[in-house]
């Protein structure tokens, strides 16, 4: 064993064991997430419709609609599985890049460099400052410093010895020393492969697939009523008015059986067709292309979506639970000042004037020391050691010392012996009771009078959120009669560009809840620092306050819940259902194994770029880097998406209603079909397809972060939408009776036979009426050119419409039923659609004025 294994005990040890390889949840293939996307509620009532066409109307199989429906169902299809198994491509990259680092273990009698993966149980792996452990085993020789908040959630490095607290765990870091270890657990086995493979599957349904369900209720709903009206008004113009309410007429008719069945097989098509109708096909293509086109934009800012629903959750949430390491902070560690008994600061070793004192304070920070500065930087050690180096900035690599003790939490200071004093630096609660004398600024040892002032100067500090390390030595190398040399303010600084998010989120009615292992004073500082706490009534507590509390009790607070200190793993996990209980879409940022059950059950979970691959693997969304800043884009991103949604929404709805209404209206008042076959596949083109792009193309201002999150329970056809859809739909409803049945319309086209002049105005008519309403929806503000040259793709596509569809007005000839209309009559025929745009003018002033305008 202390030769390390042979390769055959390799083979046999792998066999027995297993591999070190975590294999992370296969990922779908491309068909899988195919068949998956077809699961979408709309595309539900899509295919249930193409079903319906195909099962009923085989005599009379309208190819265009059909056609038209498999290419919505397609694309939107298509473009969401592509979209999402790019980004699962991108995640596998990352998750093939971490397993291709590699260790150093004894094999043979020889120190091989293998690949992670390849270790095995009862491998000696060689272990030094800055390694990652690759598998659970025993220290065997030598002595560590180790980082274990990845597993335990505990910020507090553990000091390993090969006699005593010796296990050493996956995925944690060393901070400091070399060793050896004899590895005991690989791959699932691990403490670090047992968290990942105790995750389930996430069963909650995305706000839009709640919301999505309900509106492809209601629009199944309406497409079957008016199935059912349009059944019913045709039927009752074949048998009744045709027959002008005569009863004898009408029994003849109803005893013609082969009449009667053909009439109801017709009635029973133009139901199908209104069902048909009634569908939104290009909505799911719209909210793919949406979602997909956004991923693109967010990962230019850091941040990778993992799963594409996990955008439009992000603009959802009403709480978030964050991390402060990183997150809020840089994640560095740094010194402020240098501060003697006196309480004068030094920025740096160079302001300490009298050179005597400068060297005690040299030796105190930088010969006690277990990081090592060389080339400008501070290599090695604990978080604390490398601040002190890179605040001393002297080369410490070839000192010489009698001893040094690193530091162990436990004990709660570290030493070393140089020249024949004794140096140490720990905590002030420790050390401080212990002085009974000072170095003055002129290096003279004097008596310590002031030990009350300077606990009292200290306990500001911690609250300021320093954290203060004291420095003491012994001449006797005792641990009596120390004298105080001074103390150190170390600080993890907040992020600026945090500030800005915290305030961000803050303005989107969202709220923020800091989650750190740090004690509740330096918490609540670096909370005020960030805007976290801002208010008298805003409450920080630490885990121990939360473990006494019941569940009902924890939830009467968590509204004006902001600190949770000294956290545990478990605490997350509580907090995050708890907040679900009370149906709150919740985000939870995490970077640690622990992290990886509460990011697994909140609505979306936010992994850091730096954090574990079972971190990563648990979230929707990563954060590449690590920057609070960059969720606020994906919530921006989220509120943008659901936005974009209504509108298109509006649009499609606004001219289903008025075609739906034509359809149910039509067969009392003489219209048969107003459009042909070929005309309506233009029509869907443009409603449906070009519509969907042209939104989905929507910018994001930061004017949505001002509005307070969307509730679970809210359905995405709010009473503002409603009330645009039935205003405008039932005005562009009556327009088009109007002006089929009024004849004064008729009258300003020039007259034919086949009335081919005043069809072709109608038909140019309804798509105009549609292009100007897209205005009308992509905004609620009065100005309908507000912010619209953000959206280049709108505008172009508006184009592109207007130009075809002027051709086919003039080139369309019999295949669209159209002739060229002259130049008055293409005036008229524009300025009668324009129409739409100040009548819905009028319902938004009206709004405003009575303060009811909340918009999309």
């Amino acid at each position: 064993m202390g030769n390390g294994l042979s390769t055959n005990e390799v083979l046999e040890s792998r066999k027995k064991y297993g591999s070190n390889k975590i294999i992370y949840e296969k990922q779908n293939s491309f068909f899988k997430l195919l068949l998956e996307s077809l699961g979408d509620p709309i595309i539900k009532i899509l295919l249930i419709a193409l079903g319906i066409k195909i099962i009923f109307l085989i005599k009379d199989f309208d190819w265009y609609e059909t056609i038209g429906i498999l290419i919505a169902i397609f694309i939107a299809s298509f473009i969401s599985s592509i979209s999402e198994y790019g980004s699962e491509q991108t995640f596998i990259k990352m998750q093939e890049e971490a397993s291709k680092l590699k260790c150093k273990v004894l094999r043979n009698n020889i120190i091989k460099e293998i690949y992670i993966d390849d270790v095995v149980v009862n491998d000696i792996v060689l272990i030094s400052t800055g390694d990652m452990i690759v598998a659970d085993g025993d220290l065997i020789d030598g002595h560590l410093t180790v980082d274990e908040s990845t597993i335990n959630g505990e910020f507090k490095e553990s000091y390993k010895h090969t006699y005593k607290n010796k296990i050493l765990y996956r995925g944690t870091t060393v901070l400091s020393g070399e060793g050896k270890m004899l590895v005991k657990s690989v791959g699932v086995s691990t403490s670090y492969g047992k968290i990942y493979k105790s995750l389930e599957n996430k069963g909650i349904e995305s706000p839009l697939k709640l919301r999505l369900r309900k509106l492809a209720n209601i629009i199944s709903k309406i497409g079957y009523l008016g199935a059912f009206l349009v059944f019913i008004s045709y039927l009752f113009k074949v048998i009744v008015i045709n027959n002008n309410f005569n009863s004898i007429l009408m029994l003849k008719t109803l005893n013609n059986s082969s009449f009667l069945f053909s009439n109801i097989l017709y009635a029973l098509t133009l139901s199908v067709t209104i069902i048909v109708v009634a569908v939104p096909e290009g909505l799911p293509m719209m909210i793919t292309l949406v979602l997909a086109t956004n991923m693109k934009k967010m990962l230019k800012s850091n941040v990778l979506v993992r799963k594409l629903l996990g955008i439009e959750t992000a603009g959802n949430i009403n709480v978030l639970f964050t991390d402060k390491t990183g997150t809020l902070t840089y994640g560095n560690l740094v010194v402020d000042c240098f501060i003697d008994n006196n309480f004068k600061k030094f920025k740096s070793i160079k302001e300490i004037k009298d050179k005597k004192y400068r060297d005690i304070v040299i030796k105190s920070l930088i010969y006690n020391n277990s990081s090592i500065y060389e080339d400008n930087k501070a290599i090695g050690g604990n978080s604390t050691d490398r601040a002190l180096c890179n605040f001393i900035r002297i080369n410490n690599k070839n000192i010489k010392r009698s001893s040094f003790v690193p530091f162990d939490s436990k004990k709660k200071y570290s030493s070393c012996i140089c020249d024949g004093v004794k140096y140490i630096k720990g905590a002030y609660e420790l050390l401080l009771p212990k002085c009974s004398f000072f170095y003055n600024e002129l290096g003279v040892k004097s008596s310590l009078l002031n030990k009350d002032k300077i606990e009292k100067r200290i306990v500001l500090y911690e609250n300021l959120g320093y954290r203060v390390l004291m420095c003491v030595c012994s001449e006797d190398l005792s641990f009596k009669n120390l004298i105080l040399v001074g103390f150190v303010l170390i600080k993890d600084k907040v992020r600026e560009d945090a500030i800005e998010g915290v305030s961000l989120v803050k303005s989107a009615g969202i709220d923020t809840i800091m989650i750190t292992g740090d004690n509740l004073e330096t918490a609540i500082s670096i909370g005020k620092e960030a805007g976290i706490v801002s208010n008298i009534n805003d409450l920080a507590i630490t885990s121990e306050d939360l473990n006494k509390m019941s569940d009902s009790e924890v939830k009467t607070i968590i509204p004006r819940l902001k600190i949770l200190a000294r956290a545990l793993p478990e605490d997350k996990l509580r907090l995050v259902k708890l907040s679900q209980e009370l149906g709150k879409v919740v985000g939870m940022t995490g970077d640690g194994v622990n992290d990886a059950p509460a990011l697994k059950q909140a609505d979306v979970g936010f992994s850091m770029g730096s954090g574990t691959e079972i971190t990563k693997e648990s979230s929707d969304i990563i954060i590449l880097d690590d920057n609070f800043l960059s969720i606020t884009k994906a919530i921006l991103y989220g509120r943008t998406i659901f936005k974009n949604i209504r509108k298109f929404i509006i649009f499609q709805l606004t001219v289903n209603l008025c075609a739906i209404s034509l359809s149910i209206i039509g067969p009392f008042i003489g219209i048969d079909t107003p459009v042909t076959v070929i005309q309506m596949l233009w029509i869907n083109m443009i409603m449906d397809t070009f519509a969907g792009v042209a939104f989905s193309y929507e910018a994001p201002r930061v004017e949505y972060m001002k509005e307070t999150p969307k509730t679970k329970n809210e359905p995405i056809i709010n009473s503002y939408m409603l009330g645009e859809i039935l205003f405008t739909g039932i005005y562009s409803s009556f327009l088009c009776i109007l002006f089929l049945k009024v004849p004064y319309f008729k009258q300003m086209f020039r007259i034919s036979p086949d009335n081919i002049y005043f069809m072709t105005a109608f038909f140019g008519l309804f798509i105009f009426i549609g292009i100007f309403n897209a205005f009308n929806a992509r905004t609620s503000r009065i100005n309908l050119f507000a912010n619209l040259f953000q959206n280049r793709i709108f505008i172009l596509i508006i184009i592109f419409i207007v130009l075809v569809q002027t051709i086919l007005i003039y080139f369309g000839g019999s295949l669209f039923r159209t002739a060229g209309l002259t130049i008055k009559e293409f005036i008229v025929m524009l300025f009668i659609s324009f129409s739409v745009i100040p009548i819905d003018l009028l319902r938004k002033i009206f709004l405003k004025k009575k303060k009811k305008s909340v918009g999309v």
